[in-house]
């Protein structure tokens, strides 16, 4: 199960990459990243939940809180140069 949740993981991240790279828009390449910042802690707590460790969701929780404030800064940013 642990090997599906990795692929499924791969998968999406590799879409988003692509979408980081090809997006019309700096929205896209926004939400693309952010995308690709919620995979990758999705694959740190799935590899916390193979190796039961505690130690890793504190980490995924400080970035999330990041990430959360990076994309709504963005989004300000392009709320501000009108596009």
């Amino acid at each position: 199960m642990i090997a599906a949740a990795y692929l499924l993981l791969s998968i999406a991240a590799i879409l988003f990459v692509v979408r980081l790279l090809l997006g019309p828009s700096v929205a896209d390449r926004i939400i693309a990243l952010d995308g690709l910042l919620v995979t990758i802690l999705a694959g740190v707590l799935v590899n916390a939940a193979w190796v039961d460790s505690a130690v890793s969701i504190d980490t995924v929780l400080v970035v999330a809180l990041l990430g959360f404030v990076a994309t709504g800064v963005l989004a300000r940013y392009i709320e501000q140069r009108g596009g």
